[in-house]
């Protein structure tokens, strides 16, 4: 048969091979069956074979798929995708690395309806399942007139013929006291929950184990079937809800007793996205116990008892004390203000019920001011309802005061339980001002959320630059720094993204008055319809000059203004939004101009570019001169 490979004379170069319009109402399947051989041990700089999802309307294209890991045989992947109204095409990109001996092979693509654990073991690629080998037993194919087993086997269930193949464990070669065969399905790529149902056969002497398990990124298994011991040896129907709402495997077990223990057989997995048992609950959407304190407190609440230990609270744009993280002008939550300063306060806000046995990842951000002793002064609990049991799961130990902080907690709870932030102050002399702001829950552990591929057209500057680049003219640059800059009363404290991780600034000790810094977008593809860019700025300093935002379309020499802020705007960083459309190729160009004195480093973070129009307006606040009233905190 053919294959298609990368043509490896063009080294550092990508190749890049695409689909044709597709369309799919429904959920489907990509299969690739691809392989990076490779003679040398380790390269620096590895080749790679990327899978990309080129939606109709977008500017960016989202990696689906990534593969780095060479073989000396053909390797399957499965990928899911989901269902969309959209017009999309694939994209494989074959990425050369430093290595002249690498090369990379794609043999197959099919794009099957369904979802990729479905199988029937029909075909030869066995939809992607694999056998964890061990020396006594494994699952093996059967079926299609194969009778090398010393047990008499079964017809298949697909066919209800000798044709027809399934997969099989047999017991003739148990060595050892309960040995185990795996089954291992494909990973899912997307999130799904419902109906996993699939057809078995058990034959019998003595005790069979026969068990289903989900396993997850990091290694955790946990059990959602397993056989009940009378049967009879004809295909029996199972039906199991299943919810894998991050990536996660299935795995079906086989334990055996002894040699004389029979067999087990499996065929025809499939999937539904509608639960099996008539659940009547939707499944739990984590967005609902997550919120920005912007219009309300969502689901959150406070307990009576305790008297008003948080507040909701907004702050006029200054230069003294900082907004709120979400845009900079909008609500936050803080605990110990004036209605709470009698010493020895407690402040307790209470999350909505989460549902047991699900693994948990909550982020927040939160800010300190004044305080001596830092530690203790914020804690989360863990609150289970049926035993009034509550668990510290974080504190606050030390942190940069005024910068809001990013703290992510992964945790799981056999029983329902709720969240809930805790702050309190011993001794009035003690009490500073707790803020807590963004808070978000998803499902699976903040490992396996990082591991998770960064949406397209996002750039937080924490590894590099993404697909921004200088345009020298002059000696005015843009640097990508942590933690606070070099010159005091100017610049942030810290990143937008997390506190203490990266963004981009003009050091303007560096630079004249007067002088431009630019940093410039790789060429972005043109799409109809509108564009939203959102983006975080931080302007203080009493010198601060101009930040400008730039569209700048393939082959016209003009660029368009599309944003602008002048002078010292507030401490805090800044949310700016941008509607915008081009329906050629263009670059995006974000312009900083050195101010009147050194107190002018401008700075930029935490850039999104989404498809569609831009769902809220920007809040604009024109101030001129900063009278008393604008550090004082709105209740």
């Amino acid at each position: 048969g053919h294959y298609i490979s990368v043509d490896t004379s063009y080294e550092g170069e990508k190749a890049v091979l695409s689909s044709p319009d597709l369309y799919s109402e429904e959920w489907s399947c990509v299969r690739l069956i691809y392989q990076i051989a490779t003679t040398s041990d380790t390269s620096p700089d590895p080749t790679r074979l990327n899978l990309y999802l080129r939606q109709e309307g977008g500017s960016f294209d989202h990696l689906l798929w990534s593969a780095k890991e060479p073989s000396d045989s053909w390797l399957i992947a499965s990928l899911d995708l989901s269902n969309s109204t959209k017009k999309y095409k694939l994209v494989l990109e074959g990425e050369m690395g430093q290595d002249k001996s690498t090369s990379i092979a794609v043999f197959e693509i099919k794009i099957t309806s369904g979802y990729c654990i479905e199988c029937d073991f029909e075909e030869n690629h066995l939809c992607g399942y694999v056998n964890r080998w061990n020396p006594n037993v494994n699952w093996f194919v059967g079926g299609g007139n194969i009778r090398n087993s010393q047990s008499i086997l079964p017809k298949d269930h697909t066919l209800n013929s000798a044709l027809g193949h399934y997969m099989y464990v047999d017991s003739v070669y148990v060595k050892h006291f309960q040995e185990v065969a795996q089954l291992i399905s494909p990973r899912t790529t997307a999130p799904i929950s419902g109906c996993l149902s699939f057809y078995y056969q058990l034959k019998q002497e003595s005790s069979i184990v026969f068990t289903v398990y989900l396993r997850d990124m990091s290694g955790f298994y946990e059990e959602i079937w397993k056989t009940n011991s009378a049967l009879n040896a004809d295909w029996a129907l199972a039906e199991v809800d299943f919810n894998a709402p991050y990536p996660m495997e299935v795995i079906f077990e086989v334990a055996f007793n002894s040699a004389k223990g029979g067999y087990v057989a499996l065929d025809d997995i499939s999937f539904s996205p509608v639960y099996c048992s008539n659940q009547t609950g939707a499944p739990f959407n984590p967005a609902n116990a997550g919120c920005n304190f912007e219009e309300d407190l969502c689901n959150f609440y406070q307990d009576h008892k305790d008297g008003p230990g948080w507040s909701r609270v907004k702050v006029k744009r200054n230069v003294y004390r900082a907004g709120d993280h979400t845009t900079g002008f909008g609500y936050y939550l803080l605990a110990n203000t004036k209605f709470t300063s009698q010493p020895g306060y407690i402040g307790r806000l209470y999350g909505p019920t989460l549902p047991g046995n699900l693994r948990f990842c909550l982020r927040f951000y939160y800010a300190l001011y004044g305080f001596f002793k830092m530690s203790g002064t914020l804690a989360v609990y863990i609150f289970e309802e049926n035993h009034v049991v509550q668990e510290k799961i974080w504190s606050v130990l030390d942190s940069p005061k005024g910068v809001w902080t990013q703290a992510e907690i992964s945790f799981k709870k056999p029983m329902p339980c709720k969240v809930v932030f805790v702050s309190w102050c011993k001794s009035f002399w003690d009490c500073g001002l707790v803020a807590l702001d963004d808070v978000s829950l998803s499902l699976g552990s903040c490992q396996a959320a990082d591991l998770l591929l960064p949406s397209p057209g996002e750039c937080t500057f924490e590894k590099d630059e993404c697909v921004f680049t200088q345009k020298k003219r002059g000696r005015g640059s843009w640097h990508r720094k942590r933690g606070p800059t070099p010159t005091s009363y100017t610049g942030p404290k810290g990143d937008h993204t997390t506190g203490v991780g990266y963004y981009m600034y003009i050091e303007a000790s560096n630079m004249v008055y007067g002088q431009r810094a630019y940093l410039v977008s790789r060429s972005l593809r043109g799409t109809s319809g509108k564009q939203c860019l959102t983006f975080f700025y931080h302007m203080y300093g009493a010198g601060t000059g101009l930040l400008s935002v730039y569209l700048k379309k393939e082959g016209d020499d003009e660029e368009i203004p599309l944003w602008r802020r002048t002078g010292e705007q507030s401490i805090s960083w800044l949310r700016g939004l941008i509607e915008y459309e081009s329906d050629t190729n263009y670059q995006i160009i974000f312009e900083a101009i050195r101010g009147v004195s050194v107190r002018s480093d401008t700075a930029i973070d935490d850039i999104l570019f989404q498809a569609g129009p831009c769902l809220e307006m920007e809040e604009i606040q024109f101030s001129s001169g900063y009278p008393d009233s604008l550090n004082e905190i709105e209740y």
